[in-house]
């Protein structure tokens, strides 16, 4: 009866716990906007990433056309996930280019040296960053590309001030984000973003707002420029 009680009490506490990081997860918002931070992705559910499904319900080979990347472009996938966009970059940009493919889960970058070996991608190069720094070399990105993964970020406004600084003066940072905006997207409400909420984060941050395209069936295309050196 003793041990039985003790495996009671102890089951109750790991209830408590959890729901405490829970709740603990839940109070994380962005300080400008009150959005919610969603949780990062398991490398668990990378095959998600990779489903035969997402090119039709979410256009990712246009969303890379319509970046109109040149042969020899230095990019960064910031998030890359199982290396799904990063392979699509590698392509966009050639043998000359470099496509810097970000993560912070180690397990995901494995996956991405995996399909970089398979495929033949030389110019794939992984890196393991942390939660607030992808680890990026300064000023030599021509477009840094996050897919569904802003939202994310557990320390938004630090991670956006190292991404400022890997970009060239004319770079590029660029979010697909699944329209908060429209309710039949059938993605959590946490894992949207609005334009207005996206445009007020980043641009207190030293970017500004030069684009919004709306041509894929699900997500924004954000595009984001530096600004002059914003004042601190």
């Amino acid at each position: 009866m003793i041990v039985r009680r003790s495996a009671i009490v102890a089951s109750v506490i790991c209830a408590l716990v959890a729901l405490q990081v829970v709740l603990t997860a839940r109070q994380a918002v962005h300080p400008i906007t009150g959005r919610p931070i969603a949780q990062v992705m398991s490398h668990l559910g990378a095959g998600w990433l990779d489903r035969p499904e997402r090119e039709a319900e979410e256009a990712p080979s246009k969303a890379i056309e319509l970046l109109g990347l040149k042969s020899g472009s230095v990019v960064a996938d910031v998030g890359a996930g199982s290396g799904y966009m990063s392979e699509k970059l590698s392509r966009a940009v050639g043998p000359s280019g470099r496509v810097y493919a970000v993560d912070i889960q180690p397990e995901m970058l494995a996956l991405i040296d995996a399909r970089a070996k398979k495929e033949g991608l030389g110019n794939v190069v992984t890196v393991l960053g942390e939660a607030d720094d992808p680890k990026l070399p300064d000023g030599r990105l021509d477009l840094e590309l996050m897919v569904d993964v802003y939202h994310e970020l557990q320390h938004p406004q630090i991670v956006l001030r190292h991404l400022r600084r890997a970009l060239r003066p004319d770079g590029r940072l660029v979010l697909l984000e699944y329209r908060k905006e429209d309710p039949t997207v059938p993605i959590r409400e946490e894992h949207k973003m609005t334009v207005a909420d996206a445009k007020a984060e980043l641009e207190a941050e030293g970017f500004r707002l030069s684009d919004v395209n709306e041509a894929l069936p699900r997500q924004h295309i954000l595009v984001f420029t530096r600004t002059a050196d914003p004042d601190r």
